[in-house]
């Protein structure tokens, strides 16, 4: 698994600082140790909104979601929260949560998805060279089945100029989907205590 980032030290950006993206960009950047090796996380998170002035409330402690307390926005470690893209060329991992609504005839508005996909691309093709990893993409909006791979790998495969599920160093990118599980308001069943469900676009992802 050498082309795969080194997920108890890698960098992290979570896209869409919502109801779902806060509190797992928040929950990414604790130092915890993971479950199955025991290894201390220690990763740098990105957490990545277009909306400026979400960015700007967020860095001042508040949440207008209500999902997180203004002393953790505060006290945050390992954790950024910015609108600049370039803050993004560093990170290894990807972690897409922007609103997937339905239009006026009840279709899916993959508009902000699809922007997201672009954006990676574009960050993946000006990616410093001293990132060698193949980075992961993992989508939690949510979406139809196929989605990722007939509407939001292509985007991100023209942008970048890489290769889905290409394991040479430097040439492909991965994925992987899972859907949230927030229940907003919910103060008792939240990100650490309700199971997901996850995929990858192959076994070691």
């Amino acid at each position: 698994m050498d082309y795969l980032p080194n997920i108890f030290n890698c960098n992290v950006s979570v896209l869409g600082l919502g109801y779902v993206g806060l509190p797992l960009a928040i929950e990414l950047s604790k130092n915890k140790k993971c479950l199955k090796t025991e290894k201390t996380l220690n990763r740098k998170i990105i957490g990545f909104d277009l909306n400026q002035s979400r960015i700007k409330e967020l860095n001042q402690g508040l949440d207008r979601t209500n999902e997180i307390a203004s002393n953790e926005l505060i006290n945050k470690n390992n954790l950024i929260f910015t609108s600049d893209v370039r803050k993004l060329e560093e990170s290894e991992v990807f972690i897409i949560t922007v609103p997937t609504p339905i239009d006026k005839t009840k279709k899916p508005d993959l508009n902000c998805l699809g922007s997201a996909c672009s954006t990676i691309g574009k960050v993946l093709k000006k990616r410093k060279s001293n990132i060698l990893k193949n980075p992961i993409i993992i989508f939690e909006s949510t979406v139809y089945p196929g989605a990722t791979e007939e509407f939001c790998v292509p985007i991100i495969e023209e942008e970048s100029q890489l290769k889905f599920n290409q394991k040479e160093i430097g040439r492909g990118f991965f994925c992987g989907y899972s859907p949230e599980r927030i229940n907003p308001g919910d103060k008792n069943y939240k990100i650490t205590n309700i199971v997901k469900v996850t995929s990858g676009s192959n076994a070691d992802v």
